[in-house]
């Protein structure tokens, strides 16, 4: 079973997945500094010069009064949608920058497949072609 195992668990697929996932970790760490750091703060600014983490319902007495979003959700139920709305731009931005980089590989895939080299006509094609074209001389 061990052998089995390991069989499966270094197969090209599970490892290439298991790159990906790591990979895939990483971007996502870079796209929420990107939205977090750089487009929210902007976003913001443009709405007033509000941070969107801030933005929220409390739903008790206590939350409804704390000051900042951290504060609410120590204090009671909160829903927090200036966090939702910054997730939801994190994945808009990753869902668009997967479709360009999905699109790019499409592409170069396309035009390795659209090129291929012109294959020359066999000994028998070419001998057949001259016995046709003799037959069509004679009628």
């Amino acid at each position: 079973m061990l052998q089995e195992f390991k069989k499966f668990a270094l197969r090209g697929n599970v490892m290439d997945l298991a790159i990906g996932v790591i990979i895939g970790a990483a971007f996502g760490k870079i796209i929420d500094s990107l939205v977090n750091d750089m487009i929210m703060p902007v976003i913001g600014r443009i709405f007033g010069g509000l941070d969107f983490t801030n933005y929220f319902f409390g739903l008790t007495q206590a939350s409804n009064q704390a000051a900042t979003y951290d504060a609410a959700k120590k204090a009671g139920a909160t829903l927090g949608y200036g966090s939702f709305i910054t997730v939801a731009v994190n994945f808009i931005i990753i869902a668009f920058v997967l479709f360009l980089v999905i699109r790019a590989i499409n592409r170069m895939i396309r035009k390795e497949e659209a090129a291929p080299p012109p294959v020359p006509p066999s000994t028998e094609v070419v001998l057949l072609t001259e016995i046709r074209d003799l037959l069509k001389a004679r009628a």
